[in-house]
């Protein structure tokens, strides 16, 4: 049964039934009080999503862009969170692998509004083109990443309206970009940690 909530498609057989999303505020409901702790889950579109497991590339690209940030913006002006909850709409709550956020003094309650969210795509660059661009275009997130890992190429969305995005821009890894509600700061892509391999060579015991 936990199979066919993470994965609809193994449940065919309801596929001509009427299935009722989950809301956000339910699914923080079912967090608070001790369920799907130790899922790699997010909510998107009322329902449960298994996240793809991260190599060394989607990693070490993540933890360089978070240290980036954290380095480069005042904290008493800006949050930024990595693989953390934002609350984009009433049924979609997902975990971008960055987000900067705007810091409201004494409110830690999950961010529901964004100034920048990064993707680091490997085997989910289908779902963050389609499914999370979406989600992130109807909460009027300003900007949105997707770095394109075996591209070796980051595409940057902006100009939210409706479910998409009205300007789409691509760059290689030679770029270096310069985030609109961000100005202060630059991101040099060269810098990236393209190379670090995209799946662990260690063997499983």
């Amino acid at each position: 049964m936990h199979d066919a909530i993470l994965e609809p498609m193994l449940a065919p057989e309801l596929h001509d039934e009427r299935v009722r999303p989950l809301l956000r505020r339910e699914y923080d409901a079912l967090v608070d009080q001790g369920y799907l702790v130790d899922e790699r889950i997010e909510l998107l579109r009322g329902m449960l999503v298994e996240m793809s497991p991260q190599g060394p590339a989607h990693a070490s690209i993540t933890e360089w862009l978070h240290a980036h940030f954290i380095r480069g913006l005042p904290p008493d002006a800006f949050r930024v969170r990595s693989h953390s909850p934002y609350a984009a709409t009433d049924d979609s709550e997902p975990e971008p692998d960055v987000l900067v956020a705007p810091r409201v003094e004494g409110d830690w309650q999950h961010p529901t509004k964004a100034l920048l969210l990064i993707e680091v795509a490997l085997e989910s660059l289908a779902k963050d083109r389609k499914v999370k661009l979406g989600i992130y275009a109807e909460a009027g997130v300003p900007e949105y990443w997707i770095i394109d890992v075996e591209g070796q190429r980051v595409e940057v969305y902006t100009q939210p309206v409706g479910l998409e995005y009205e300007k789409v821009e691509m760059f290689d890894r030679n770029a270096t970009l310069r985030p609109i509600a961000l100005p202060t700061i630059d991101v040099p892509l060269t810098d990236l940690p393209w190379d670090a391999p995209t799946h662990s060579t260690k063997q499983r015991r």
